[in-house]
């Protein structure tokens, strides 16, 4: 977790300005010799999974080098590059890169970089507020013990992941947050409907309203699934790149894709935790 840096002594006697401790896009001058350092401690000098690395991010290793010494020269964003390949590496030894120790962890949050290693230590996201990732976190934990809940688990963490990996792929977020919900709603709004999408579920809820309740307090006169229908509508009508046709395509953009999951997250939570049913 990252802390609000202690203010300089020069800056608390009032002798200098306050420095900018916002998060540090790609490699900062004072992370770079740390960062390579920690590169390097993963690695002998001639040794084979530094070749094999190099071979799988496609980095040309000269005849007076290492494999080992080309994968610590590297910086910014290739540097990253490595830092990411390492974290997700196992060797045929059986050998992998996790950050194991959290040893990577604590210097990317000391430093204030951008980035930090994901929960399960085998690549990098972008960081964000602990207590957001958290609660995706426990959604995802909470819909894998609901068998009702299908694959919704699966596509949400990888919703996430392609979302706030190092290399976001934000239509690929978007497509895997929709099939998240699916997953977690279809046993609930089209249990017997094995071609159901989001679509089709909007659909029902349009046409059979009094079949559907939320654990939210509603008044005598008002619409216990509207909430839930309104979301689920956002998340479906946002997706952009979901049909080709004869105009220009246009994919999501990585904001869209975020808030796509996050509103996805929210609606996995309430399926998978029964806030949102049928009626008896």
């Amino acid at each position: 977790m990252t802390t609000a840096p202690r203010p300089r002594f020069s800056v608390r006697l009032g002798l200098s300005q306050t420095v900018d401790e916002a998060p540090y896009d790609g490699v900062p001058e004072h992370l770079l010799e740390p960062l390579r350092q920690w590169v390097g401690n993963n690695f002998t000098e001639y040794d084979p999974d530094a070749t094999a690395l190099c071979l799988q991010l496609r980095m040309p290793v000269g005849t007076n080098t290492t494999a080992r010494s080309r994968l610590i020269s590297t910086n910014d964003w290739e540097l990253l590059d490595v830092v990411d390949a390492i974290l997700g590496y196992t060797g045929e030894d059986g050998w992998d890169g996790r950050d194991k120790d959290r040893t990577l962890a604590r210097l990317l949050d000391i430093a204030g970089s951008a980035y930090q290693v994901n929960e399960d230590g085998d690549g990098l996201e972008e960081r964000i507020t602990p207590a957001v990732r958290d609660a995706v976190s426990q959604t995802v934990t909470d819909s894998e013990a609901k068998p009702n809940a299908g694959s919704a688990a699966e596509h949400l963490s990888t919703a996430w992941r392609t979302a706030y990996g190092l290399h976001p792929d934000p239509v690929r977020a978007y497509s895997e947050a929709i099939k998240a919900v699916e997953c977690a709603a279809h046993s609930v709004i089209q249990p017997n409907d094995g071609r159901a999408t989001l679509g089709t579920m909007l659909g029902e809820i349009r046409n059979a309203r009094p079949k559907f309740r939320t654990a939210l307090s509603t008044p005598a006169s008002g619409d216990p699934i509207a909430p839930v229908e309104a979301m689920m509508r956002a998340l479906w009508d946002g997706q952009t790149s979901r049909h080709g046709k004869q105009t220009v395509t246009v994919p999501e953009t990585l904001e869209a894709a975020r808030a796509g999951v996050h509103l996805a997250a929210a609606l996995v939570q309430w399926f998978a935790s029964g806030a949102v049913a049928r009626t008896p």
